[in-house]
């Protein structure tokens, strides 16, 4: 079956023949960097050849921007193609997942035969957590899987204890891998990513993207970075041979040089993620506090996103995020005129 994470505008197109207003997927409203665009446009006229299937110059440009050796980088077709690239290189045994979290974790371990247990994030705790994880995490566990901050509650893991659970995975040998695609959303990203920790922590992934901060979600480029430089080669050697296209590269190149695009996204996302967030808990929804570009709510009906996709709004139905019951949404903050059209929408099918 296919999951579409939210961003199904294809299937709106053909159903209705226009474009919709899509807040399902967490993206910045901004577009394409001018910069970005014109790296893309550039290397179109190369096109017949096969791209780099090392990622050269891409790695070095990650490497140099986050201070990380380039033989710890591996770059792929997006996040998710690096989750399941992972699973089936290290074909781990058993697995620790929070719920709720994103779907594409477990389809990756029960693709690989993994046998999966949860922690469990309730709504009642704000969907915090709390050291009480540190008694899930044994040797029996192969692998840990994190979210910073998580999706899709936009939670952040305090510092304190995200370094916590990185001493106890070294102390039972369980592979970390912190999910950091969402942490450039953040004021202070460096504070509760576990980057400083990367070259002495052999156990560490760390699985970061520009695709969602630089509006690229459509060509399709994430990197790893890992603790352990063996483990990076042997993530390189797995899945397809030529795994990211030249247009992903040279995107990724640009974006990470384009510092005054995501200067600019962070402020922007100062103001309107708590814009969105009151305008949605003055219709009566409950709202969490979330710390990433997109606000998870609960509403009364559950049917709310069929609803919406009919006055042309997408969002992004819970349904399929273990641990959450029906009637959870998931919005993206976007501009302030697309938020005050969601708003309205949301108004007129709450009010009936």
């Amino acid at each position: 079956m296919l999951q579409t994470h939210g961003g199904d505008w294809a299937a709106f197109e053909e159903e209705y023949g226009r474009a919709p207003l899509d807040f399902s997927a967490s993206v910045s409203p901004f577009g394409l960097p001018e910069g970005v665009r014109e790296a893309v446009m550039t290397v179109l006229e190369q096109a017949e050849r096969y791209p780099d299937p090392r990622c050269t110059a891409l790695r070095r440009a990650i490497g140099e921007t986050l201070g990380v050796d380039a033989e710890r980088i591996v770059c792929g077709a997006g996040a998710a193609e690096l989750i399941h690239r992972l699973c089936l290189c290290e074909r781990p045994k058993t697995a620790l997942l929070l719920e709720p979290g994103f779907s594409e974790y477990r389809r990756a371990l029960e693709a690989v035969g993994c046998t999966i247990r949860t922690h469990d994030l309730t709504a009642e705790n704000g969907f915090v957590l709390t050291d009480s994880i540190l008694d899930d995490i044994t040797p029996v566990l192969s692998l840990l899987v994190l979210c910073q901050p998580n999706n899709p509650t936009g939670r952040c893991i305090e510092p304190g204890l995200l370094r916590r659970i990185l001493t106890r995975c070294g102390e039972t040998g369980t592979r970390l891998l912190l999910d950091e695609c969402f942490v450039d959303f953040l004021d202070a990203p460096s504070e509760y990513s576990l980057l400083p920790a990367l070259e002495e922590s052999e156990p560490l992934v760390l699985l970061r993207a520009v695709t969602k901060s630089h509006g690229l979600a459509g060509l399709r480029l994430g990197y790893a970075l890992c603790g352990s430089k063996e483990l990076a080669e042997r993530l390189t050697g797995t899945g397809q041979p030529w795994p990211v296209s030249q247009l992903a590269q040279a995107a990724g190149i640009a974006a990470l040089r384009d510092e005054a695009y995501l200067s600019q996204l962070k402020d922007w996302l100062r103001t309107e993620r708590p814009f969105l967030a009151r305008r949605l808990a003055a219709l009566g929804l409950r709202v969490v506090p979330g710390e990433g570009n997109f606000l998870l709510f609960q509403a009364g009906d559950c049917s709310l996103a069929e609803k919406l996709r009919e006055k042309g709004v997408l969002i992004r139905d819970c349904l399929d995020f273990h641990g959450l019951e029906p009637g959870w949404y998931r919005v993206a903050v976007r501009t302030r005129g697309e938020n005050e059209a969601l708003l309205q929408a949301l108004k007129e099918v709450l009010d009936g």
